[in-house]
């Protein structure tokens, strides 16, 4: 009986522990979404908090280092739209399901999250496949969580 409790325990242990770490994982693959970040470099590089590069790109976009829990429009130095900015401002913080969203469609993301059907974004590529994947690639090179 003891043993069937043990057996039932680390059951449950493992159980929970893979429930857990699923309801943290990203739904995107890391490398998959390396390869289709290559679209992205054009304009957004990933640079690290000490300056060093982790894909050379482009600065028409701000650097998506760090992205993952920051507000939108806040990165430092760089110089948003106002419509983005206002995002942020009303508390816009780029998780994967907003990061998809937004990347889908960067206007129509804006003008439904603000409810002004006037709003803009500078972003005018739509990713229409792989977000998710470019989401956890930006996982997997951004700063460890805290």
């Amino acid at each position: 009986m003891m043993e069937n409790n043990m057996k039932l325990t680390i059951a449950s242990a493992l159980a929970v522990a893979t429930i857990a770490s699923g309801a943290l994982a990203e739904s995107g693959d890391a490398a998959a979404g390396e390869k289709v970040f290559k679209k992205c470099k054009s304009c957004h590089m990933i640079q690290d908090a000490a300056g060093e590069n982790i894909v050379k790109g482009g600065k028409t976009g701000p650097n998506l280092y760090g992205i993952v829990g920051r507000t939108a429009g806040s990165f430092e130095g760089f110089k948003y739209g106002s419509d983005i900015v206002a995002a942020g401002e009303g508390g816009l913080v780029w998780d994967e399901e907003t990061f998809v969203a937004y990347v889908a469609d960067p206007k129509a993301f804006l003008r439904e999250h603000l409810g002004d059907d006037g709003a803009k974004s500078k972003m005018t590529y739509r990713l229409k496949k792989g977000a998710e994947d470019v989401y956890a690639y930006l996982v997997s090179v951004g700063p460890a969580a805290e």
